[in-house]
């Protein structure tokens, strides 16, 4: 018979052995992290090579096959040639960082050297440019694979359909097939929603990354004008387009910001943020507890942009009673006193003055091999689809940028709704605004005429150039997803970040996985 001792060590032993057996982790690649990324690689349980595969699988059954979202536009024939060699240089070297071997990817506006760059125009079908964007750039020596373009609302032309390219058609909603997934980043939205790589890049003249980031349950940051470059990007609005990340969780969008926000001598725009940037990482500023002692405004405004919804605003309702139930102190309501909507559609947002000059500025950093030199023989090729009619006016009558006095005007307008902006603020010492990004569901498929004037948007972040996130509202009772935007100081990021990222420690809840797209075999496992 064994001794009590022994039996209490054979016990003990069998307990050690059991937890030595246990899994440490579960990976998910639908809601994994760029930290979860790396955590499993540096385990050795995952590979950039596997990681591009599982991303390759997913646009394989559900953009080529299945529901066909038709996001993506371009594949990197290179990818798991990139992956294997990162993975290599992990293994002699160490990472380089938190995006060592992680796949992103790209709205169809942002250059990319081993890539077309077409803006979902067909007449740039296969045209690859000269360089890199400065963001891809940045995101390349960072570790990043770009794995695949993305399809949007076509740049140059104006097809049948609403939020169509000429090249790619439209992407359809993966949380509703027959719905948008926002407008010109759309192909971004519906990407990163169906889980095609691990982090989305789109752009904003208007409204194109808000849009899509409400429409796909997505978290997605407009940053103040001039923190990120836009050199290699196609663009409409020289004193306003903005780049930025949309991500499926607060710590992946404020990695991405850490790698391509900052100066750039190729857009001299971006010497606004010289001196402004925090001197800690962005992501130092994920903060669980982040709405504890916050002060935000409910803004008046915010209501008034219709169509409205009677299930999105109780939607909204709930998503700002979350605030006040976790710690922020919440003013609501406060108000400009005039009328926003009317206050934006009279100073236009700049790009109907500057949007040939912007294109002509894109055009001049191409090689001499680039097909087109300037935008009358780029818009010039669009065939018998018809381009925009203020391209049409801005080729016919280009405007004096330095003398126009309606120009003029509409700067001088942008100045005062910003300053009127940060003044709202002040007067009740706030950290940010927030309101619906919109009061209804994603716009339906469906012809460009009877469609567009369903929406109006809230312009007051471009307009005014001030930085503004948005978050998942939740969905509607048929499955549509909305967001609530959150508008900041001039290079308020991190005040920003802790403040999403505070509501999204309290609201899981509010994301899903599209039921069109769910997760496949081998995206799940312990290690």
């Amino acid at each position: 018979m064994k001794s009590p001792h022994r039996l209490r060590f054979a016990a003990a032993f069998l307990a050690l052995a059991f937890v030595a057996r246990a899994p440490a982790a579960t990976f998910d690649l639908s809601t994994a992290t760029i930290a979860d990324i790396q955590a499993a690689m540096d385990a050795g349980a995952l590979t950039s090579e596997k990681l591009v595969q599982l991303y390759l699988a997913r646009i394989q059954a559900y953009d080529t096959n299945g529901p066909k979202l038709a996001s993506v536009l371009h594949l990197n024939a290179n990818a798991l040639e990139e992956a294997r060699a990162l993975d290599a240089e992990r293994k002699a070297k160490g990472p380089r960082g938190p995006f060592h071997g992680v796949p992103v990817v790209a709205k169809d506006v942002f250059d990319t050297v081993d890539m077309p760059t077409t803006g979902g125009y067909v007449a740039l079908k296969g045209v690859k440019p000269t360089k890199d964007a400065f963001v891809i750039r940045k995101l390349r020596e960072a570790g990043a694979i770009i794995l695949a373009k993305l399809n949007q609302s076509d740049w140059y032309t104006q097809p049948a359909n609403i939020a169509a390219s000429s090249l790619g058609g439209n992407t359809l909603n993966p949380y509703d097939l027959t719905r948008t997934p926002g407008w010109s980043s759309s192909g971004t939205g519906a990407a990163i929603a169906a889980v095609f790589g691990a982090v989305g890049l789109g752009s904003e003249t208007g409204f194109s990354i808000r849009t899509p980031t409400s429409d796909s349950n997505l978290y997605g940051l407009s940053t103040t004008s001039g923190l990120i470059s836009r050199d290699g990007q196609m663009w409409s609005f020289v004193t306003g387009e903005r780049g930025g990340p949309m991500t499926r969780n607060m710590y992946d969008l404020a990695a991405t910001l850490d790698v391509i926000a900052g100066f750039d001598t190729f857009d001299l725009w971006t010497a606004q943020s010289l001196g402004q940037m925090p001197m800690e990482p962005y992501t130092s500023f994920i903060d669980a507890n982040g709405l504890r002692g916050a002060r935000v405004g409910v803004l008046k405004e915010g209501w008034d942009f219709t169509p409205s919804d009677p299930e999105v605003v109780e939607l909204a309702k709930k998503s700002i009673a979350i605030w006040s139930a976790n710690g922020a102190k919440v003013f609501d309501p406060i108000s400009f006193g005039f009328d926003l909507a009317q206050m934006l559609q009279a100073n236009g947002g700049g790009s109907q003055f500057e949007r040939i000059a912007a294109i002509d500025h894109y055009l001049a950093r191409q090689g001499p091999g680039y097909p087109f030199k300037n935008a009358k023989e780029l818009l010039g090729a669009a065939g018998d689809i018809p381009i925009r009619a203020n391209d049409t006016a801005g080729l016919k009558n280009p405007k004096d940028l330095d003398r126009d006095p309606e120009y003029r005007a509409s700067l001088a307008g942008k100045e005062a709704l910003r300053e009127a902006t940060i003044a709202l603020m002040d007067k009740y010492r706030l950290d940010a605004l927030i309101f619906p990004h919109k009061l209804v569901k994603p716009v339906q498929l469906g012809p460009r005429r009877e469609r567009e004037g369903t929406y109006r948007s809230n312009g007051l972040s471009p307009r005014t150039g001030l930085p503004a996130m948005i978050v998942p509202m939740g969905f509607t009772a048929d499955g549509n997803p909305v967001g609530l935007e959150i508008l900041g100081r001039p290079w308020s990021e991190p005040t920003l970040i802790k403040l999403a990222s505070g509501y999204e420690a309290v609201t899981p809840h509010l994301r899903k996985l599209p039921a069109t797209t769910p997760s496949l075999p081998g995206e799940r496992f312990e290690y």
